[in-house]
């Protein structure tokens, strides 16, 4: 669970945090925001002015936690289930109104509230008080902790939307979730998980976190795969080869934007056009009709979407993990935006733990930083890797964890993925 205090601390950039959103609604309409917005941009609603520090700072930093994959995990799964089993056999929660309830708040539905929060155990004995009382605040933050939303203590709209997902289909989350934790059960001890409706990277060795990192995952029209891999390879300052999939959704459609008004995209963004035969095309003279055959490279540098890292493993659907030049999704809690490529938030960290049994340090990895050194490391141990789909599980520590079901896995419809 996190320490509950560091939010107050967050609050006050207000008048910071009010001119950077200006900023970046401006941005949204340039061409130069585009290439960061390869991977994609997606639609967010913050809280109240006085939240969005806590908000991005919450999102962006996760603290370790427990391991999703752990085995350990396996016993609380189904004490959950049995526990989800008796509320649904009771008739499940009520739904609370289309309102915002926040602290010192007195209405009726504070009472359904209570209600709801002392069924799924993060209040104990809740009463039938119309008033949100500091035991009701500390419950809101506990539950949205623990359903992968920044712990305000203020029931929005999406905390709302949460609560009210039915109790039958949270059972059934728990349950197709136990089946898909069970087939991880005899995972080895040093692996990175990217849990894809979390839209968090864990890495993970002997069962304990050591890292834990914000990510962007793919779209709903373009999402990232389920798979099991293998790290081999890390890219420093890499060049950027665009995947089948950029070139046809996003390139083409803003090079044939562009030719239409004199300009080149190519030359904008600094990116080079091969032919078939390996050769160096004009950029002010490609056939965007017949654009989906030819290469498209990028050189490092500020516009290059990999930014400074990019991990390599095998798979047959063109994906990998990378840094970004565009740090801001990190912050949102909604993070299905890029083309199915997993982008990471701190990914320096991560790297240097990935290359640590070659003997390589943090200091390694920010001083090529620094350098802006172009270098490609071969992993000697392949570090495993699993893109997983998991929407719920539970924990040591009695907590019983829920995401947003993205990508509609679980067969309980769009009621789960609505927030």
């Amino acid at each position: 669970m996190r320490h509950r205090g560091r939010g107050a601390a967050l609050g006050a950039a207000v008048t910071t945090v009010a001119l950077a959103w200006a900023v970046q609604a401006e941005a949204q309409g340039s061409d130069k925001n585009w290439m960061r917005a390869v991977v994609g941009a997606s639609n967010y609603t913050s809280n109240d002015l006085s939240d969005r520090e806590l908000i991005k700072e919450w999102e962006a930093n996760p603290e370790k936690g427990f391991a999703t994959l752990s085995p350990s995990n396996l016993i609380p799964m189904k004490a959950a289930i049995i526990r989800y089993t008796a509320i649904v056999a009771k008739g499940g929660w009520r739904s609370l109104p289309d309102m915002k309830l926040q602290p010192g708040s007195n209405h009726p539905a504070v009472r359904i509230l209570r209600e709801r929060l002392t069924m799924s155990g993060e209040l104990r004995d809740g009463g039938s008080s119309e008033n949100y009382d500091y035991p009701v605040e500390k419950a809101v933050r506990r539950y949205q902790e623990t359903n992968g939303l920044a712990p305000t203590g203020i029931v929005d709209k999406n905390t709302a939307a949460a609560l009210n997902v039915p109790a039958e289909a949270r059972l059934k989350q728990l349950k197709i979730n136990l089946t898909r934790l069970q087939e991880y059960s005899k995972t080895p001890g040093k692996y990175i998980l990217v849990n894809v409706p979390a839209a968090q990277v864990e890495a993970v060795e002997n069962n304990v976190v050591v890292s834990r990192h914000a990510g962007v995952v793919g779209k709903i029209d373009r999402q990232t795969p389920i798979l099991k891999s293998a790290v081999h390879e890390l890219n420093f300052n890499a060049v950027w080869t665009l995947p089948p999939t950029v070139i046809e959704k996003d390139l083409i459609p803003k090079g044939q934007e562009m030719a239409k008004r004199g300009e080149s995209v190519l030359v904008k963004f600094k990116i080079d056009a091969y032919g078939g035969d390996g050769r160096k095309l004009d950029p002010t003279k490609v056939n965007w009709s017949g654009a989906k055959s030819l290469t498209f490279r990028q050189q490092p540098g500020p516009e290059n979407p990999l930014g400074f890292v990019k991990m390599n493993f095998h798979n047959a659907h063109s994906v990998y993990m990378h840094d970004t030049p565009g740090q801001s999704l990190f912050g949102r809690n909604f993070r299905a935006a890029s083309s199915g490529c997993v982008r990471i938030n701190g990914i320096e960290s991560l790297a240097a733990w990935v290359a640590s049994d070659q003997g390589w340090r943090p200091e390694h990895v920010q001083q090529i930083r620094e350098n802006r050194e172009r270098r490609d490391v071969t992993l000697k141990r392949p570090i495993l890797l699993y893109f997983a789909y998991i929407t719920a599980w539970a924990t040591q520590d009695g907590a019983v964890q829920f995401r947003r079901d993205i990508y509609q896995k679980d067969g309980v419809g769009a009621v789960a993925a609505a927030y």
